[in-house]
């Protein structure tokens, strides 16, 4: 799957860093209020990669991630602060509350790691793509958890260089997380005219 994914990265690397530009500048500019719907976008572009959809996608597709804008914002919105108040009570323990909220965080990201693809390409709406996430993962927590914190370090790194490098390296969680999504809940290539997948199989 990181083999795979980093793959689709590598021979989209125009692209994806064009479109990680967009989605990162616009949710910075409004203060992560549209986190949500350019993370949508972002899946919906590394899907039809994946899928080998025709045509092509090209960066401006990450705007069709508004066409999610509720559930995706009701995703980023409401787990985040049901993970924020998680941390916080976990805070107040003395010396493993530190590790708790690591857990925490950690536990949350393998668990809902399905969430936002199940939105763009099932059309869930943000709980359901939760549950169906959380259903998934569940009986294989641990592989999951070891991919999530792997694309997690290795997407997130560019943060170290001031924020920066996220735009460069963003993508590659994307990517990898896109290949898992497809061989975890099956095929359903994303159509051109509709922007995601309809098909109902899992």
């Amino acid at each position: 799957w990181i083999k795979e994914g980093f793959d689709i990265y590598k021979n989209n690397l125009g692209l994806l860093i064009v479109a990680s530009l967009i989605a990162v500048l616009l949710t910075a500019v409004t203060l992560g209020i549209l986190g949500g719907p350019m993370s949508a976008g972002m899946v919906l572009i590394v899907l039809k990669l994946r899928d080998g959809s025709q045509p092509p996608p090209v960066a401006g597709d990450v705007f069709q991630g508004f066409q999610y804008f509720l559930p995706s914002f009701l995703f980023f919105i409401v787990w985040g602060l049901i993970i924020l108040a998680g941390t916080v009570i976990l805070s107040f323990i003395p010396c493993l509350g530190q590790i708790a909220s690591i857990c925490l965080c950690l536990a949350a990201g393998a668990f809902l790691m399905f969430g936002l693809f199940l939105i763009v390409d099932k059309k869930m709406d943000f709980w359901t793509a939760s549950m169906a996430s959380i259903d998934k993962v569940k009986p294989a927590f641990f592989p999951f958890l070891g991919l999530a914190v792997v694309a997690g370090i290795i997407g997130y790194i560019g943060a170290l260089a001031c924020g920066i490098g996220v735009i460069i390296t963003m993508p590659i969680y994307f990517t990898i997380l896109a290949v898992t999504y497809r061989d975890v809940f099956g095929s359903g290539a994303i159509s051109p005219e509709q922007g995601a997948s309809q098909n109902p199989q899992g």
